[in-house]
């Protein structure tokens, strides 16, 4: 039976806090099929105790392993070693977007402020849980939103706040924008203008389709073209088409 091969890697990861911190360098025992979280525990069990770092189901299901790996925003449980050359340094870092707690432990609560500010699902006056119908392509237009893991690499990417701390508080960032194009999208929702409602109080506007964040989803969702590009148009549709502006006065429902 062969052994499987192992080699040292050259690992720089930063230690520090919300006040100070800096890249350490560890060469850290590397085996054959791991991830970056694996390297990550090892140096956990070995040279760094008390490195902080969040993680839980290891699957890339649970979103929790966020960080920078070489400066590209992605999850270490799914980036395997092979992907890197055995001289080649790793360097992992936490989310630049948001406040570090401790070494790659982020304060991530941006995200669930913004989530507050989504109105939820309201379903039709007078129809029932159990009674709604609806068809099956409809369920399918927002199905691909709902493999959303919540890992927050898309918040993290987006220029709009990576790059602008003032943007924070008028822009919900790709995640719940796109949260927002689907409640837009189902038939029962009855809220209202979803579309217009993400212009003008959650900075839809503000995003400028680089698609930076659909190339760091680790679900592969394209998040520009299938939920922000069409939720764009519809609100500029619903705000400034004469037709449906007409439509919405005669059927007396907004964004008809």
């Amino acid at each position: 039976m062969a052994e499987s091969k192992s080699h040292l890697h050259h690992f720089r990861v930063w230690r520090g806090d919300d006040e100070k911190g800096d890249l350490v360098d560890y060469p850290v025992e590397v085996n054959e099929g791991e991830v970056v979280l694996d390297i990550i525990h090892r140096l956990q069990a070995t040279e760094a105790n008390d490195l902080a770092v969040r993680w839980n189901c290891k699957a890339g299901k649970c979103g929790s392993c966020s960080a920078e790996i070489n400066g590209r925003p992605r999850l270490m449980c799914m980036t395997r070693m092979n992907t890197f050359a055995e001289d080649e340094v790793v360097t992992v870092t936490p989310l630049r977007t948001f406040p570090v707690i401790r070494d790659l432990v982020t304060d991530v609560s941006f995200n669930y402020t913004k989530a507050r500010e989504i109105p939820s699902f309201q379903p039709p006056e007078g129809v029932e849980p159990g009674e709604y119908r609806m068809q099956q392509v409809d369920v399918e237009r927002s199905q691909e939103f709902r493999k959303c893991i919540e890992c927050y690499l898309c918040q993290n990417t987006c220029h709009v706040v990576r790059d602008h701390e003032e943007n924070k508080e008028a822009f919900a960032g790709p995640r719940y924008l796109m949260r927002m194009a689907e409640l837009d999208m189902h038939p029962l929702d009855a809220h209202g203008n979803r579309a217009v409602d993400a212009q003008e109080e959650h900075g839809l506007g503000m995003c400028n389709i680089t698609k930076c964040c659909t190339e760091v989803c680790p679900e592969h969702i394209k998040i520009t073209d299938n939920a922000l590009i069409p939720m764009k148009e519809r609100a500029v549709d619903r705000k400034y088409d004469p037709l449906v502006w007409l439509g919405s006065k005669i059927f007396k429902r907004s964004g008809a």
